[in-house]
């Protein structure tokens, strides 16, 4: 009788917890009794909805597992089972599976939109940590805030009641996610960028930083949420971002040109620069095109140049492989060695009217698809008759057009010193030319 007595309290309270609360290595398993006591108990969870029968679920959940070990203490993650707890998973809309979604403290926060490997969770969900933007308040905080790996957003502000303030607050709420923010209201912080009063500058990730454009980009017009939200979008990329397994979605919303090769900003940021940078010279003659440009560590896409454009890992070599990709998902290669220029040029939807109805240019166009073996037969036939159309091999081509003689130019072959230029001018013109009246007269 006394052995009865003394389990009544454990039968009890298993009636009023029916639930067990368990984890499998670091991931909660959560449920329909226990949600609403235990996940207010954790500052910022993600939480996988799932099916055990669900085959993308299973996929997912060793990597899963692996970011709930990394970012142990950090970040809690969670999974419920939407087969035996209904309820939860209906009060929360879930209707596919695998689902995440983030909490804080216990409030829905949204869909996670990330990858879905080990490393891109882990990523990802650190930036879910701490304030939507960090405050700041000296030179030192904003230099070690700006020197990091990823791109910056950091307002100026006059006050804490300034009402651009608040609107930063909202959108760095709404887009923490996505990028890194920051604010100070110590105005001199924003001087040393041109910034008197208010505004927003956005701070390139110094590793990307290029004589080909600026390290930091001013935003003084007037801060809602949308036109910060378009300003960020405008430039947070530059002319040629890093492309990655998750922001890649984000930059092929457009016509995009990605060279891949070994590229590694971690280890080896020489020959990351060297390819980049010639890169970057191209895109600077194409900033009105409608093409936008990107470079790649190939290893991370390998699958996908092997997939969708034919390349394996023994072509090219050392040399980058580079691929064009629109936003309709239009696949085109660069077959050719990679150089600045070439006898053949690629014409994509946003440049085809400019190019091939100028009414100034004679063109022909081949319409080509980069798996047609028709297509890969005739192109060195089509590169050849090329050739003998590209009148200059060698870049800048000179020519001096003398009065009287417009229709046939005179090319220059000489060295490109200021006194072997002003010889040839001398020669062909028969005036006496200094440096002096070159500039004045030429």
């Amino acid at each position: 009788m006394a052995a009865s007595v003394h389990l009544l309290p454990a039968v009890f309270l298993f009636s009023v917890f029916p639930a067990v609360v368990w984890s499998r290595g670091d991931v909660l398993e959560l449920g329909d009794a226990d949600w609403d006591y235990l996940a207010p108990e954790h500052q910022t969870m993600l939480v996988k909805f799932y099916a055990p029968g669900c085959g993308h679920c299973k996929k997912l959940s060793p990597e899963f597992e692996k970011a709930a070990s990394r970012l142990k203490g950090t970040v809690r993650f969670a999974k419920v089972d939407c087969t035996s707890q209904t309820e939860t998973c209906s009060r929360f809309g879930i209707t596919g599976f695998p689902t995440l979604k983030i909490f804080r403290n216990g409030r829905d926060s949204g869909l996670y939109d990330g990858p879905r490997t080990t490393d891109g969770i882990s990523q990802y969900m650190k930036k879910q940590t701490g304030p939507d933007s960090v405050q700041l308040q000296t030179p030192e905080d904003l230099q070690n805030f700006v020197n990091h790996y990823d791109a910056s957003v950091v307002g100026v502000f006059s006050g804490e009641e300034s009402s651009g303030l608040l609107e930063f607050l909202k959108a760095a709420a709404l887009l923490r996610d996505q990028f890194r923010f920051a604010h100070t209201t110590e105005r001199h912080l924003g001087e040393e960028h041109g910034i008197q009063a208010e505004g927003v500058l956005l701070f390139r990730p110094p590793r990307l930083s290029s004589r080909f454009e600026d390290s930091v980009v001013v935003f003084t017009d007037y801060l809602t949420i949308n036109s910060l939200r378009r300003f960020i979008r405008d430039h947070i990329h530059g002319l040629c971002p890093h492309m990655t397994l998750e922001n890649k979605d984000r930059l092929r919303v457009r016509d995009l040109l990605t060279a891949f090769y070994d590229l590694d900003y971690r280890h080896n940021v020489k020959v990351s620069n060297y390819w980049r940078n010639r890169v970057m010279k191209v895109a600077s003659q194409y900033k009105t095109a409608g093409l936008t440009f990107s470079v790649a560590n190939k290893k991370d896409f390998l699958s996908e140049l092997e997939d969708d454009f034919g390349l394996g890992t023994s072509d090219g070599g050392e040399l980058p492989f580079v691929t064009i990709r629109t936003k309709l998902g239009h696949k085109f290669t660069m077959r050719e060695e990679f150089t600045y220029v070439a006898t053949l040029t690629v014409v994509v939807a946003e440049t085809f009217d400019k190019m091939v109805n100028d009414p100034d240019k004679d063109v022909l166009i081949q319409f080509y698809s980069p798996s047609c073996s028709h297509c890969k037969k005739l192109q060195p036939i089509y590169t050849e008759l090329a050739e003998p159309m590209l009148k200059s091999h060698w870049f800048p081509t000179i020519y001096f057009a003398p009065v009287g003689r417009k229709d046939d130019p005179i090319r220059y072959e000489g060295l490109r010193e200021l006194k072997d230029f002003l010889k040839f001018l001398r020669r062909e013109t028969g005036r006496s030319l200094t440096s002096d009246q070159s500039k004045d007269e030429l």
